[in-house]
């Protein structure tokens, strides 16, 4: 093997390490667990994972791309990670470039896994487009005629914060109200469920809750109802804004299938009034969680 990319993905509940190839093969993978502790503490789970890595390439590695939970500052090189707290502008870049001895691209964790679908998986070929993820956050990225598009800080496309709900939305964790993550984000579905009446074992998350809609349960679905009309929303307005013509939804409550997809499609066509919005497609992800590996290895490409 020849011309490899190692790829980093970051994330609050594990990290991931993988080799891919010119072609966007996943050839090597591994993965930890994102330890508790100090930046430090993490840091160094990352530095491990990164230089065993390196160690199984069997080839030229010819740079690092890292997607990373946000927000990040791409200008700067460091991450901020809601769901890594200890990392409050860590600076990533500089220190995988110094054990990597590399060059190194930093994305977000939406962009890169809109990147690998367009790469890889289900985006192939879109020149504008939308990947996103609704799991336990709601996140996404951006691709404009046929580059991804970060924004000034690198953050752009982050679709979970579109304000869906502006009277009496939900506090988010992001500070605001009303963002569609607090209503279609795997958590909120369930607790949304719960309010309603749905009763189901202590514990019980977004995979039971469509179980129990696929059986028929009303308030299960109602709530799957009520998350799909809220990202039919802000995909319409996403859409009209920068003029999409794909969506690639993946992520564990995308799993559900057309429990999801079947309601976003219905809503979506009462709010995509306009003409240019009528051929915007909405589909499944391909690669599952190996999106956001095969993406980060397309920063270098772009």
């Amino acid at each position: 093997m020849s011309d490899l990319i190692l790829a980093l993905d970051l994330g609050g509940t594990k990290i991931a390490a993988g080799l891919v190839d010119p072609d966007g093969a996943l050839v090597y993978h591994a993965t930890g667990l994102t330890p508790d502790g100090d930046a430090e503490t993490v840091w160094s789970a990352v530095e491990t994972l990164l230089s065993d890595t390196l160690r199984q390439a069997e080839g030229t590695v010819r740079g690092v791309g890292i997607g990373s939970a946000g927000p990040v500052d791409l200008p700067s090189g460091t991450v901020s990670p809601i769901n890594i707290i200890e990392w409050q502008r860590f600076p990533i870049v500089e220190r995988v470039a110094s054990v990597a001895r590399l060059p190194v691209r930093l994305g977000g964790d939406g962009l890169c896994m809109a990147l690998g679908e367009r790469w890889r998986g289900a985006g192939r070929g879109a020149r504008f487009m939308l990947g996103m993820v609704v799991s336990t956050g709601v996140g996404g990225g951006l691709v404009l005629d046929g580059a991804p598009y970060a924004g000034r800080t690198g953050n752009a496309g982050h679709v979970g914060h579109v304000i869906v709900a502006p009277e009496g939305g939900a506090l988010c964790t992001c500070g605001g109200h009303g963002c569609v993550e607090t209503i279609a984000s795997g958590p909120h579905l369930v607790q949304w469920a719960r309010q309603q009446g749905w009763t189901a074992p202590e514990g019980a998350d977004a995979k039971e809750l469509a179980a129990a809609a696929a059986a028929g349960d009303p308030l299960a679905l109602k709530a799957f109802q009520r998350g799909a009309t809220a990202i039919a929303a802000m995909i319409a307005s996403v859409g009209a804004v920068c003029d999409l013509d794909l969506v690639v939804i993946g992520g564990g409550v995308a799993k559900s299938g057309e429990l999801l997809f079947g309601p976003i499609r219905d809503a979506l066509a009462s709010y995509a009034g306009l003409t240019f919005l009528r051929t915007l497609r909405v589909v499944p992800a391909e690669l599952g969680g190996d999106a956001g590996l095969v993406g980060a290895a397309a920063l270098l490409r772009a």
